[in-house]
């Protein structure tokens, strides 16, 4: 039981820093902006692997 509570404690302290990362990030325009276009070329890269579904008719 203590390896769960102490597996717990820590992914709270772990999502905490994530939420205080996350929102230095808000807060700051240009890392905002790049982790944001970032983001979308991701999004495109993965579209282009995905195959592409044909409606059916």
């Amino acid at each position: 039981m203590r390896g769960i509570a102490m597996d717990k404690e820590w992914q709270a302290e772990d999502d905490m820093r994530t939420l205080v990362r996350a929102e230095e990030i808000r807060k700051d325009t240009k890392r905002l902006k790049a982790a944001q276009a970032m983001a979308k070329k991701r999004a495109d890269e993965l579209k282009s692997l995905a195959p592409q579904v044909q409606p059916k008719k």
